[in-house]
């Protein structure tokens, strides 16, 4: 999925194709500006038809008509390479699609069923070393598997039913044990085959500033096409009243020329390939947009709204102390704290045992658990532990560890009493941006682990670049409010919701847009989904269910809830790349502008025959001819759409800064440089046209 380089041979060989292909009139009235310039060329080779006809045939005119014809062609050219690079990496992806068997389970029974018959809501079994042969849900087991040919990494993950890592996707490899999967897209309709086909672009539809643009555009052209039309009659008045002819200067192809350099036709080649290289440099970071919508609102965004767990934080608290309660110590409390962590495989749990190892020299091989069932972790109970039998079978003793309002549930259940001593302990660790797990032995609670949220490296700096861009960052977490006021001030965020439920995320996000405000978040559950379908910019994570991927608008692909960052970066880029690219296209038409108008009028308005006169003042960089002048002209206009190409595809290098900054930077770099430049091409060109003339 990752391809840094921007043309290879075989993209430009196939972009050359399909620019010539795309001179079709269906294909070119899409973009108004370029029909027009299309128009023109077509035109000006009739105008050489008949000149052709009569015998009277200018190699001056037929110049004019190829580079008419190559500008359009260039035109399509930018847009080509763009969809070029989305077509290579949708051809790699389509490699990995092969037709697999699948074991399919009807009433019980296992049946060879090949994977394109299998349909939405079919029961299939993965064992080890199988491809995975469709899109589906896990609904029994956990396995390792193999996702490399969707995100190209080659470490495996696991996907396991009942959480929120369930969605599984064909064409991945289970590498151990076996998964039960339910079937969630028919044939042709996988996730696959929507990646391929929004990297083809077949379904990329433009913008709402894109629309916007090309309006403006379009206005610019129909004011410049009447003003070209006024010329040609203007110069039949200035005829008569100065007794001279301008026939043989005022000519179609001059003044289809004029047209053609006047109206903005580098930004209108350019707008496509901008969009398309927006969304393409999203797959190279292995993420896919279901629209280009989706990439814009992402560089207008407001507010990110993101996840503590995973996207803030490492995600994987680590235990750091042991806090008895009064009448224990240290050493009691490690020790059953580490025979409570037994059979909990997270990392949390690991580290309870590993830091009881680490201060006391207990090792877990050493501890006496004869005779007792591990109780497993559960969201609902929120806690686990272990239960010894006595020689009766009864439980003789119950250990448990847990959140502090479960473990104080359960001991009062069972006739024990909380300590409140330990409520300083334990606002002490939230203050902290700790979470505090109680740790109980049957009725009595005998200390607190202080389990400590590391918050990622750098992440403070990324949020204060966020800030800098007019960005306001939300943080969203279901600890309480203590811990997260302490994480949200460590790692720099605006502002934090603590206890928060799907409902509060919802409510939240339309809060915000009904104050006319872009939110961005990431989500990789179920109970993300609505939320994620209500935020303007919703990025699903590729590992979490088939709802939420359903009901976001970007994927990503490597499942990094950090990555919502840097598609606000891509989608900045894109909105400052559009608006450079738009600024350099009108202002270049003022050197082209001082280009082809004296030479136009400098016959009707000479002096003894030769060039001078008043509107002479007008030709400032002392063009050597007329002909030579609008020919420079029309070749530089070709040219420059060639030349940025590069900048389109790339985009204009990003950096955090105000909008009012980066406008001056705008104005000032390519404003300026859009005047400036052209003069020296033109110039440039002119001197060539006559060293070789």
């Amino acid at each position: 999925m990752k391809n840094n380089s921007i043309i290879s041979k075989e993209i430009l060989l196939q972009s050359t194709c399909d620019a010539i292909k795309g001179l079709r009139v269906s294909n070119q009235i899409k973009n108004p500006v370029m029909f027009v310039t299309y128009i023109g060329a077509i035109t000006t080779t009739i105008y050489l038809a008949s000149e052709i006809f009569n015998g009277q045939l200018s190699w001056f005119n037929v110049q004019i008509a190829l580079w008419l014809w190559f500008t359009v062609l260039f035109a399509n050219f930018a847009e080509a390479i763009a969809e070029s690079r989305g077509k290579a990496q949708a051809a790699s992806l389509r490699r990995t699609q092969v037709e697999a068997h699948a074991i399919k389970i009807e009433e019980g029974k296992e049946i060879k069923a090949p994977s394109s018959k299998l349909k939405k809501g079919d029961v299939i079994l993965c064992k080890a070393m199988e491809l995975i042969p469709c899109d589906g849900e896990v609904i029994e087991g956990a396995a390792t598997v193999d996702e490399s040919a969707i995100t190209g990494e080659s470490a495996p993950v696991i996907r396991e039913s009942g959480g929120d890592r369930s969605a599984v996707t064909a064409g991945t490899k289970v590498l151990s044990d076996t998964l039960k999967i339910r079937v969630t897209s028919d044939a042709g309709h996988s996730f696959l085959d929507k990646m391929i086909s929004l990297i083809e672009g077949a379904k990329r539809q433009r913008t709402p500033n894109e629309i916007a643009l090309h309006m403006v555009l379009s206005g610019l052209t129909i004011i410049f096409l009447l003003t070209t039309v006024a010329i040609k009659g203007f110069s039949y008045f200035s005829e008569s009243q100065l007794e001279k002819t301008a026939s043989t200067v005022i000519t179609i192809p001059i003044l289809v020329s004029l047209l053609v350099c006047l109206i903005p036709t580098t930004i209108s080649a350019l707008l496509s390939a901008v969009g398309i290289a927006g969304m393409d440099r999203l797959v190279q970071r292995n993420v896919i947009a279901t629209s280009g919508r989706s990439v814009e609102a992402a560089g207008d965004i407001d507010l990110l709204i993101i996840d503590k767990t995973g996207t803030i934080t490492i995600g994987n608290r680590m235990a750091k102390a042991f806090l008895p309660a009064p009448g224990y110590d240290e050493r009691e409390l490690a020790k059953i704290s580490q025979l409570a962590s037994l059979a909990d495989e997270t990392p949390e749990g690991r580290s309870i045992v590993i830091l009881a190892k680490s201060l006391f020299g207990m090792r877990a091989e050493s501890l006496n658990a004869v005779n007792s069932t591990s109780v497993p972790f559960s969201a609902k109970t929120r806690m686990s532990g272990l239960d010894f039998q006595g020689a009766d079978g009864s439980i003789a003793r119950s250990i448990r560890k847990g959140a502090t309002s479960a473990i104080k549930e359960h001991v009062k259940s069972i006739g024990g009493s909380y300590p409140l001593e330990l409520d300083q302990v334990i606002t002490s660790i939230a203050k902290e941006g700790g979470t505090p797990l109680l740790v109980s032995e049957n009725k009595a609670i005998i200390g607190v682990i202080h389990l400590k949220d590391i918050v990622k490296g750098g992440v403070k700096e990324k949020f204060k670049e966020m800030r800098e861009m007019g960005i306001r960052t939300l943080m969203i977490t279901g600890d309480n409010a203590l811990t997260a006021a302490a994480i949200a001030a460590e790692a720099g965020v605006d502002d934090y919701i603590a206890d928060a439920t799907p409902e509060m995320k919802l409510d939240r996000i339309k809060k915000e847009q009904s104050l006319g405000r872009l939110v961005a978040m990431t989500g990789d559950g179920t109970n993300d989904a609505p939320a994620l379908a209500q935020a303007d910019v919703g990025v699903a994570m590729n590992t979490g269910t088939q709802a939420s991927r359903e009901a976001g608008n970007m994927v990503d692909l490597d499942s990094n809830p950090t990555k919502l960052i840097d598609i606000v970066k891509i989608g900045k880029q894109l909105l400052m790349t559009r608006g450079a690219l738009t600024t350099f296209s009108i202002a270049n038409d003022v050197a082209k502008y001082f280009a082809i108008i004296p030479a136009i009028f400098s016959h009707l308005h000479s002096i003894n025959g030769d060039q001078s006169g008043p509107i002479a003042v007008l030709n400032i960089m002392h063009l050597a001819s007329p002909q030579t002048a609008i020919l420079s002209a029309v070749i530089v206009n070709a040219l420059t759409i060639v030349a940025l190409i590069p900048l389109a595809l790339k985009g204009v290098k990003y950096r955090a800064a105000s909008g009012n900054s980066i406008l001056f930077d705008n104005i000032v770099i390519y404003g300026f440089g859009g005047i400036v430049a052209p003069f020296f091409a033109i110039k440039l060109v002119d001197l060539l046209l006559n060293a070789i003339l």
